[in-house]
C-alpha cells in the first residue's frame, strides 16, 4: 500500500476524544533497523486528565507520566503489570494530560516480521490457538500484541510522531460505522465510554456490543 501523509502536530492538539474518533483508519508505523511495521488503527481508548481515575495523571505529575503533560503528539509506552509494552498517543495542549492508547491494528505492512516477533515472544508457552498459525488478523489483536509484533519498547518512550521512527499516517483508508463503549481491563473509570472501535472488524480486541453510530463512509474490511 502506499505510503500517506504523516499526521502533523496539529491532528493531536485537539480534544481527546476527537484525536480517538479520528485515529481510526490511520496507520501507526515502526522503523526499526530497516524493518517496517504498520497497521491501520481499528480500536482505541482515551484516557483524560488527573479528574480521572484511570488515567496516569490521576495522582498528579510523576516521573512516570511526565510525557503525559508535554507536548502532544509524542509517544507514551509503558510497561503493563511487569509484562507488555503499551502504547499511547499524547493529546490535548501543553499542560493537559491525556492520551489514547492504541488497542488494536489490522496489520499492513512486515507482516512477515510481525508473525516472527510474535512467535518469538511466545515460544514456550500455550496460546488460546494452541501453536496453530496466527491470523494476520491476530497478530495485533489487542495492546500488548501489536507492541510485540512491531517491536514497540520503552525505548519509543517519548519518541516524536512527528519524526521518522515511530509515526502515524493518513493513507486514505476509510472506515465504516464506528463503535464505542467503556473501556475494558481497567478497575476505575469503568463507567467512561471512551473506547472506540471499527465496528465489526475482526481485529477489535474487547467486547463489541454497544450502539454504532455512522462516522466514515465505506468499510475498512
Amino acid at each position: 500500500m502506499p505510503r500517506g501523509a504523516k499526521l502533523p502536530r496539529a491532528f493531536y492538539n485537539r480534544p481527546t476524544l476527537d484525536v480517538s474518533r479520528d485515529l481510526l483508519g490511520k496507520v501507526l508505523v515502526h522503523d526499526r533497523r530497516g524493518v517496517r511495521t504498520s497497521g491501520a488503527i481499528v480500536e482505541v481508548e482515551a484516557y483524560i486528565g488527573e479528574s480521572d481515575p484511570a488515567c496516569h495523571a490521576a495522582p498528579g505529575p510523576t516521573a512516570r507520566n511526565e510525557i503525559m503533560y508535554g507536548e502532544p503528539g509524542h509517544a507514551y509506552v509503558y510497561l503493563n503489570y511487569g509484562i507488555h509494552c503499551l502504547v499511547n498517543i499524547v493529546t490535548e495542549a501543553k499542560g493537559s494530560p491525556a492520551a489514547v492508547l492504541i488497542r488494536a491494528l489490522d496489520p499492513i505492512d512486515g507482516i512477515g516480521a510481525m508473525r516472527r516477533r510474535r512467535g518469538r515472544a511466545m515460544k514456550g508457552r500455550r496460546t488460546r490457538l494452541n501453536g496453530h498459525r496466527l491470523a494476520d488478523r491476530d497478530l495485533c489483536r489487542g495492546p500488548g500484541n501489536l507492541t510485540m509484533a512491531m517491536q514497540i519498547t520503552l525505548a519509543e518512550n517519548r519518541v516524536d510522531l512527528c519524526g521518522d521512527r515511530l509515526y502515524i499516517e493518513d493513507r486514505g483508508i476509510a472506515v465504516g460505522a464506528v463503535s464505542s463503549g467503556v473501556r475494558i481491563g481497567i478497575k476505575v473509570g469503568v463507567e467512561r465510554p471512551w473506547r472506540f472501535w471499527v465496528a465489526d472488524h475482526t481485529g477489535v480486541s474487547g467486547q463489541r456490543r454497544p450502539a454504532t453510530t455512522p462516522y466514515i463512509e465505506n468499510v475498512l474490511k
